[in-house]
C-alpha cells in the first residue's frame, strides 16, 4: 500500500495526507483520536470560560448578600433614612426605585415592541430603515451620563418638569429603548416564515398574523429585552441624579423627586456616610433584580407552556 492517501476527507474537512507510510485504517483511526481529544480541550475550555463567569457572578452577589443581609431587618425595611442615611430605614427610596422602573418600562416597552414589530413586518429594506437600525445600536452604547445631561436640559429645564419621578422615568426609558427595539426584533425575526405562510393560508390578515402568531412565539426574546431594560433602569445612578434628584421624602406624585436604592448606596459608599446601611441597599437592590428576573421567567416559562399546549 502507497504510505500516502491522497482525497481523505478530514473530520473537520479538508484533505489530508498519511505522511508515515502506516497502515489506512490506523492512519484514519488516529486521526480520529486526535479529533476528538481536540474536541474535549475546546469543549472543556469553553466550559471552563462559563465556570468562571459564572463565579464572578456568584462571587459578587455572594459577598454583597454576605454583607447586607444581616443589615436586613423590618424596621430598615419599612423605615425611612435618618441623619441622611446614617441611621433608619430605606422605605423612600424602594418605593422610588419601583415608580422610577415601572414608569420607564411602561413608556419604553410599547415604543419598542412597536417599533420592532414595523421593522421586522412592515418596514422594506431601505436607507432609511438601515439607518433607524444604525441609530438604534448607536444608541445603545452612549453612556449614561450623556442621557442624564440630555433629560436634565430637556425634561428638567426645557419642559419643566424639573427633577421628578416623570424626569427620570422618561430619561431612563430613552435609555432601555434601543435594547427593547433590538431585542424583540431579532426574536420576531427569528419566527420561521412558514408560520406566517401557513396563517396567510388559513385566510388570516397580517396584523392577526402578528398578534396570534409572530408575537407569542418570539415572547421569550422579547421579555427577555424588557427585563434587561428593567435591570438597567433599576441600577442606573448617573442618569437618575440629573433628572429625578436624590430626595429622601416618599414622593406623593410623578411630579416629586426621589432616590433610588442605587442613588442611595452611591451616595453611602461614596460619601462614607454608613457602609453598613450601603451594603444593606445593596442586599435589597440584588434581591429586587433577582425576584423580578425569576418571576418574569417563571410566567413566560407558564406563558409558552400554555401557547405550545393550546397549537397541538
Amino acid at each position: 500500500m502507497n504510505g500516502r492517501v491522497h482525497g481523505s476527507a478530514a473530520p473537520g474537512g479538508g484533505r489530508l495526507e498519511n505522511p508515515d507510510g502506516r497502515g489506512k485504517v490506523a492512519w484514519q483511526r488516529d486521526v480520529i483520536l486526535r479529533s476528538r481529544r481536540q474536541d474535549r480541550f475546546v469543549v472543556g475550555l469553553l466550559a471552563g470560560s462559563a465556570l468562571l463567569a459564572v463565579g464572578i457572578l456568584v462571587l459578587i452577589v455572594g459577598y454583597v448578600l454576605w454583607q447586607g443581609l444581616p443589615v436586613l431587618t423590618p424596621e430598615f425595611l419599612r423605615g425611612a433614612p435618618e441623619k441622611m442615611g446614617r441611621a433608619g430605614g430605606i422605605f423612600p427610596t424602594i418605593v422610588g426605585t419601583v415608580l422610577l422602573t415601572a414608569g420607564a418600562v411602561l413608556v419604553a416597552a410599547p415604543l419598542g415592541v412597536g417599533t420592532a414589530i414595523y421593522l421586522a413586518e412592515y418596514a422594506q429594506q431601505s436607507r432609511l430603515v438601515a439607518l433607524i437600525r444604525f441609530g438604534t445600536e448607536s444608541l445603545a452604547g452612549i453612556p449614561s451620563i450623556i442621557f442624564g445631561v440630555f433629560g436634565f436640559l430637556f425634561f428638567v429645564i426645557y419642559l419643566g418638569m424639573g427633577w421628578s419621578i416623570l424626569s427620570g422615568a422618561l430619561t431612563l426609558a430613552g435609555m432601555i429603548l434601543p435594547t427593547v427595539i433590538r431585542t424583540a426584533e431579532e426574536a420576531m425575526l427569528a419566527v420561521p416564515r412558514e408560520y406566517r405562510e401557513v396563517s396567510y393560508s388559513l385566510g388570516g390578515s397580517r396584523w392577526q398574523t402578528i398578534t396570534r402568531v409572530v408575537l407569542p412565539n418570539a415572547l421569550p426574546g422579547i421579555l427577555t429585552g424588557v427585563m434587561l431594560g428593567v435591570g438597567r433602569s433599576v441600577g442606573e445612578t448617573a442618569a437618575v441624579i440629573f433628572t429625578a434628584g436624590a430626595s429622601l421624602r416618599v414622593p406623593h406624585s410623578v411630579l416629586d423627586p426621589v432616590r433610588t436604592m442605587s442613588v442611595h448606596f452611591y451616595l453611602l459608599a461614596r460619601e462614607g456616610i454608613s457602609m453598613r446601611n450601603a451594603y444593606g441597599t445593596a442586599a435589597v437592590l440584588v434581591m429586587s433584580v433577582l425576584a423580578v428576573n425569576f418571576v418574569a421567567y417563571y410566567l413566560m416559562h407558564r406563558r409558552l407552556v400554555r401557547f405550545r399546549g393550546a397549537g397541538r
